[in-house]
């Protein structure tokens, strides 16, 4: 079986091995694939491994010999599904692979708007501790999480995950899903609507998918019912967020903070109003990257290839 990795580095730039994929055929693997590309690299493979290299009707026709699209990642909307389906082309992702990783970046990101620990190892290292006439030194506000109430928008795994360490911290929970009757009665969450939620929160953080209905589910008039000393947590898809309603927020005064791990055009554009925005931390799109998740991602990657190879559906979207 010819196999072909498009876009490879994200997932391992050289830190995992590739031993597992090869045994399974010949791989040729490319670090990134620009679009003119992709179909001369792909051009009589059966196999194909794709992160965000998309797999339009266009592309499809021009590779006949292509019987399976392997997402490295749990999202798969960069392949034209009912393309593949009238091709007879499998199409599978890789879920849950990296719930601890973004559960633990939600609370990296809320400790760094409460506890400001960057922000003053940085005043350390310019000596303004060396300077003080204390023992102790802070010139911002520091935050105690337990006793505040966390509000989660999505209560799928990652979101899960979320609420059991916020319930570690002390907080309590606050849940807004479409289906809260999957989960039955908690005394550790409480299920309300959104309005609610947004009002009574004292940090949000977003793990619903993104839909027509949820694109530009934090706007002007939702950042306006939120608490003036609430944070909002994004590292679930930036269109969630109105980028421009959430900088004007921060820079007035509306809401506190922000901890995004995810914008709406990635990497954003120099003038992306959040990259100037008042008390806004932004990672770069790496809550899912941990070693740990990554090899994750690369086994679960390596076991649905092999399980197709069998015969057997494992993972299959398509």
């Amino acid at each position: 079986m010819k196999i072909v990795v498009l876009d490879g580095y994200t997932l391992n730039p050289g830190d995992l091995s590739w031993d597992s994929l090869q045994a399974l055929g010949e791989c040729a693997i490319y670090e990134r694939t620009p679009a003119p590309q992709v179909v001369e690299r792909c051009r009589g493979a059966e196999a194909v491994l794709t992160n965000k290299v998309v797999f339009s009707a266009e592309v499809l026709d021009q590779l006949p010999e292509l019987r399976y699209i392997g997402v490295t990642a749990t999202g798969y909307n960069v392949v034209a599904l009912e393309e593949v389906r009238r091709r007879g082309i499998t199409v599978t992702n890789v879920p849950g692979y990296s719930t601890a990783s973004v559960a633990q970046m939600v609370f990296a990101l809320v400790l760094e708007l409460t506890q400001q620990v960057g922000h003053h190892d940085h005043l350390v290292r310019q000596g303004r501790w060396s300077a003080s006439p204390d023992f102790c030194f802070w010139d911002r506000s520091l935050t105690e999480l337990d006793g505040r109430t966390m509000g989660i928008v999505g209560y799928g795994q990652i979101g899960r995950a979320v609420s059991r360490i916020a319930g570690a911290f002390g907080m309590r929970v606050l849940v807004h899903t479409a289906h809260p009757e999957k989960y039955g009665e908690s005394e550790e969450v409480t299920f309300v609507e959104l309005p609610e939620l947004f009002a009574r929160a004292d940090v949000i953080s977003l793990h619903c998918p993104l839909t027509p209905q949820t694109e530009g589910l934090v706007d002007e008039t939702r950042l306006a019912t939120m608490k003036k000393t609430a944070l909002l947590i994004n590292t679930g898809r930036g269109p969630l967020v109105d980028e421009a309603a959430l900088a004007a927020a921060l820079n007035s005064g509306r809401i506190a903070g922000a901890g995004l791990d995810v914008l709406g055009s990635e990497p954003p554009s120099p003038d992306n109003p959040l990259l100037t925005a008042k008390n806004c931390f932004i990672t770069p799109h790496i809550a899912w990257a941990t070693q740990e998740a990554r090899q994750r991602l690369l086994d679960i990657t390596v076991a649905n290839l092999a399980a197709y190879q069998r015969g057997e559906a494992a993972n299959v979207v398509s």
